[in-house]
């Protein structure tokens, strides 16, 4: 790829690419935007076939935090970081201790937290080397249980919209990805009467969603075909896509997953399939919520209240797709960029601090 045309393309600051040997440390740190405030976005650890996948990844995921921030309302700009290799072979304290120097080195413009594959003790470990890090036991904690709430209340809106109410007693959800995020999202879903069919690419996650909540498994690769009220992506990316689109038998698009249109005219294609589609970055935004609320002083009803929102939020969404007869990816980048550009205007005003 040309990383330097793709980053003009979409106005990005800043790609820092880390090594270090003796650790195996492979790290990306993307920036897209501190118009709002600093660059706030979890850390990824994966084993990406390849460096351009990796280089891809945390760039559509950096400028999606850039969104999702502001969309959410928060004084936060986007950024995002990956570490490359097989966590369950090279993730260890030194490795992570090591990255957070990296980030340390950047003075407060990136802020990290978890993601794929880090989890609270990870961020302990980046901790000990910088203070530029969010999601620490003992305040916000794991984000996974405010994301899944904020995503079950978008699922709730998307349902008013499409089925004139919020019940979702009976309604079929076909859920992709059963992590932290997903386990509760089900939770939430089966609570509220749902009928669930899930799929994950680890047994043991599927096992216990059929176990705590009456699923039905489905394989990896049919989930996105069920016949359903909801299909709720809620694991990797790019689940909406060429091959997957004309496959869909569902009314809507919910679920908590980073980047779930492989690409922007998707969103088109779902519109004029009739599939209301939930824009990711706006419906999962509970954890930069969460983690947001500890920058602030952390106070978890302030969180969960924050995160409840998001039913407004994909209403206001919503709205403007049908003002402006566009799709609701587009009305959510939007939404998103006049938000960026009222307050970037501020900026322009100079004080003296």
């Amino acid at each position: 790829m040309k990383i330097f045309e793709y980053l003009e393309k979409y106005d990005y600051e800043q790609l820092i690419f880390c090594q270090d040997r003796a650790t195996g440390l492979k790290a990306i740190i993307g920036i897209h935007d501190t118009t709002l405030g600093p660059a706030l976005g979890g850390t990824r650890f994966w084993n990406y076939e390849t460096e351009e996948e990796a280089i891809i990844d945390v760039l559509r995921l950096s400028r999606g935090m850039t969104y999702k921030s502001a969309a959410a309302g928060l004084n936060l700009g986007g950024g995002k970081a990956v570490i490359i290799g097989d966590p369950e072979k090279i993730k260890s304290e030194e490795l992570l201790r090591t990255f957070g120097r990296f980030v340390e080195g950047l003075g407060g413009r990136y802020i990290t937290a978890e993601d794929m594959n880090i989890g609270t003790q990870d961020v302990a470990y980046i901790n000990d080397e910088t203070d530029h890090v969010v999601g620490l036991e003992g305040k916000s904690g794991n984000p996974s249980p405010v994301t899944a709430f904020g995503t079950f209340r978008g699922i709730l809106a998307a349902a008013n919209e499409v089925f004139g109410s919020d019940d979702l007693t009976g309604k079929v959800v076909a859920v992709q990805g059963l992590g932290a995020v997903g386990y509760n999202v089900c939770k939430h879903l089966h609570e509220a009467g749902a009928k669930l069919y899930v799929t994950d690419i680890k047994k043991a996650n599927i096992d216990r969603v059929v176990n705590d909540f009456g699923a039905t498994a489905v394989a990896p690769d049919e989930i996105h075909k069920i016949e359903c009220d909801i299909y709720a992506p809620c694991a990797m990316g790019a689940v909406i896509n060429d091959f997957t689109i004309n496959e869909l038998k569902c009314k809507i698009v919910a679920g908590a997953a980073n980047n779930q249109l492989a690409e922007e005219k998707h969103g088109d294609m779902l519109k004029e399939k009739g599939i209301l589609y939930i824009p990711d970055y706006v419906i999962n935004a509970g954890g930069v919520i969460n983690v947001y609320e500890e920058l602030m002083g952390y106070n978890r009803e302030r969180a969960m209240s924050r995160a409840s929102n998001i039913y407004n939020v994909v209403k206001k969404v919503i709205e403007i797709s049908k003002r402006d007869n566009i799709s609701t990816a587009k009305a959510a980048d939007r939404m998103a960029e006049e938000r960026i550009e009222k307050i970037g205007k501020t900026k322009t005003i100079f004080l003296n601090k």
